[in-house]
């Protein structure tokens, strides 16, 4: 089997290794390098116009744990166990506007775009977003699309996690109103400027799970030639 064949087949394994944990083994604690493996991961992650609208908030806080596990279903199972746990905020429409601050320092000191071409940079996103997909709408539309981009490091993060042996866990079961009163409290969404996208629990998986099940591709995946 040739290097690229084998970089394939170990891709491939570790979707097949991966599963929705829905609870983990307490008592295994992921090491501090290999969790700074899967945050690079999401860092490194791609987002629309290279805005990185987000941030991961890591929660080992055990009375924080609990606060959100009351108004989190779909982590009552994950929150107690998981070696780490994150959530994911977006960025708001207070930092996502193409004309925010936010923005404007992304393009300048992030991406160290030349400041005399920011003008056009940002007139080209002003058109993306009022005109090409509608985002300004209102606030829940431009949230909604930041959300997207978290998602794609979500599960970058996922997969790197897998490819190490990793388990994890994507959690959407909460509730959003409730948990951005509880971050708010914590002094955690910089005063309006991000909100909850969705969560995510690592670790070590407590039982193997159920073999994994797909569709075929031929029932997913149309070509036009």
């Amino acid at each position: 089997m040739t290097d690229h064949s084998k970089k394939k087949e170990e891709v491939l394994e570790a979707f097949r290794f991966r599963h929705a944990t829905k609870s983990f083994d307490a008592s295994k604690k992921i090491s501090d390098e290999d969790f700074q493996f899967i945050l690079e991961a999401g860092r490194l992650s791609p987002s629309s116009v290279g805005y990185e609208p987000w941030k991961f908030v890591v929660v080992q806080n055990a009375a924080l744990r609990e606060k959100l596990r009351e108004v989190a279903w779909g982590a009552q199972g994950q929150l107690p166990t998981a070696s780490h746990f994150v959530v994911i905020l977006a960025r708001t429409i207070k930092d996502t506007k193409y004309d925010s601050e936010y923005v404007k320092h992304q393009m300048l000191e992030v991406k160290k775009f030349p400041e005399e071409l920011l003008g056009k940079i940002l007139e080209r996103y002003k058109t993306f977003q009022e005109d090409d997909l509608n985002l300004l709408e209102n606030e829940r539309t431009m949230l909604d699309w930041a959300g997207k981009q978290t998602y794609i490091a979500l599960a970058n993060m996922m997969t790197a996690a897998a490819l190490i042996g990793i388990d994890s866990c994507p959690i959407e079961g909460f509730s959003f109103d409730e948990v951005q009163k509880i971050l708010e409290e914590e002094n955690l969404l910089e005063d309006g400027h991000l909100a909850v996208s969705v969560m995510v629990a690592f670790g070590y998986r407590e039982k193997e799970p159920r073999p994994k099940i797909r569709k075929d591709l031929k029932d997913i995946v149309q070509w036009i030639e």
